[in-house]
């Protein structure tokens, strides 16, 4: 089941952080990189973040989420992230499809993940997403930003 989630609800917050710590975890070590921002990131961060979140329950646990902020026809992915306990279920898949169907208004869809992080990339590949460009954000680590524009009807 998916929904949107209020992260003043300090319990389904207090989830969220621990997957998404255990999710970067893994990106960290695909990229060799471990100060990835979400890994570093308090819960009081976390819940005045801004960004609207979607998670993926298995029961009463959060298995998966992603989170979006939107401006004017434009909506940026901030976080994609599965517990590793849950990998290979399709659970990106949907969350991603999800986030698409509540925002089909929007023209404009961006995303970036660590350049060595073939998995997420793959993800975004095969959801219509193009290659924009590999940007350095520190020394030695690339970020590969995506983009996916939504064609206009009429």
């Amino acid at each position: 089941m998916i929904r949107e989630i209020d992260l003043h609800d300090r319990h389904v917050a207090c989830q969220l952080l621990e997957l998404q710590r255990a999710s970067y975890l893994v990106e960290a070590k695909l990229i060799d990189f471990f100060e990835i921002p979400p890994l570093k990131e308090s819960l009081e961060e976390l819940i005045e973040c801004g960004e609207t979140f979607l998670c993926y329950f298995e029961e009463k646990i959060v298995a998966g989420a992603i989170s979006y902020t939107v401006d004017g026809n434009q909506l940026t992915i901030c976080r994609m992230v599965v517990h590793p306990g849950h990998f290979r279920k399709g659970i990106a898949q949907k969350l991603l499809s999800e986030v698409e169907s509540r925002n089909s208004q929007i023209s404009v869809y961006k995303v970036s993940t660590g350049k060595d992080n073939p998995p997420a990339k793959n993800l975004y590949l095969k959801n219509g997403f193009t290659f924009v460009s590999d940007f350095e954000v520190v020394p030695g680590l690339y970020i590969s930003n995506f983009e996916k524009r939504m064609v206009e009807e009429g």
